[in-house]
């Protein structure tokens, strides 16, 4: 996929707030720190489209970009162990939650995961919830040019055995660096003939 255009549309406060649901979403989820802003401005090749903060949990807000005139990318707060107090966690967590199970033209949640760190708790956990509630989703490995290649790929394959623990079919999985701009030709990919096959069939949102 050629990225035309990428404009930032609106940030949301409460999922009810997002722009009209009438063509297809792609979300990016992950913790506070996994490098979610990064890999938004390689894949728009946009070096500040969304913004990257050293404080983890920057973003607070549901931030809609339209690529391409034809399609959604949303970013979402990060989930985790953001410097916040445990009440606006729960509010974070209620937003995501509410979002990601109500707003009917997600086509696909992308979780973010960090490739350096063994399998992480907190991940697993919302995968699971992902899995539990029907929502579809890919899994994207973060930051893998802070590691040698062989690493990398133990560290997925870690990932993929702790996984089919409770999982026999696995979604499909990324493993990206924004720094070098890995994967997100793949993800563009996966999102262009996905568009494709909803045009194709005429599928529609606002109905």
């Amino acid at each position: 996929m050629v990225i035309k255009t990428a404009n930032f549309v609106k940030s949301s406060g409460k999922w009810q707030d997002c722009p009209e649901p009438t063509i297809p979403e792609y979300a990016f989820i992950g913790r506070s720190n996994v490098g979610k802003s990064s890999l938004i401005n390689a894949m728009m090749n946009h070096k500040d489209l969304a913004k990257t903060s050293q404080t983890p949990g920057k973003t607070q807000l549901i931030n809609h970009f339209l690529v391409n005139e034809n399609w959604y990318l949303t970013d979402l707060p990060g989930y985790g162990y953001a410097k916040v107090s445990k009440s606006i966690r729960k509010d974070f967590e209620k937003l995501i939650t509410n979002y990601i199970l109500n707003r009917r033209n997600l086509v696909n949640l992308f979780v973010l995961v960090d490739v350096r760190h063994n399998p992480q708790k907190i991940d697993l956990e919302f995968i699971q919830w992902c899995g539990e509630s029907g929502v579809p989703f890919s899994i994207v490995f973060t930051k893998a040019d802070k590691l040698k290649p062989n690493v990398v790929i133990k560290n997925v394959e870690d990932y993929k055995m702790e996984l089919h623990k409770t999982w026999e079919d696995l979604p499909e999985l990324y493993v990206t660096s924004a720094e070098k701009k890995e994967g997100c030709e793949e993800i563009l990919d996966f999102i262009e003939k996905t568009n494709d096959f909803l045009t194709h069939n005429n599928v529609r949102f606002d109905e």
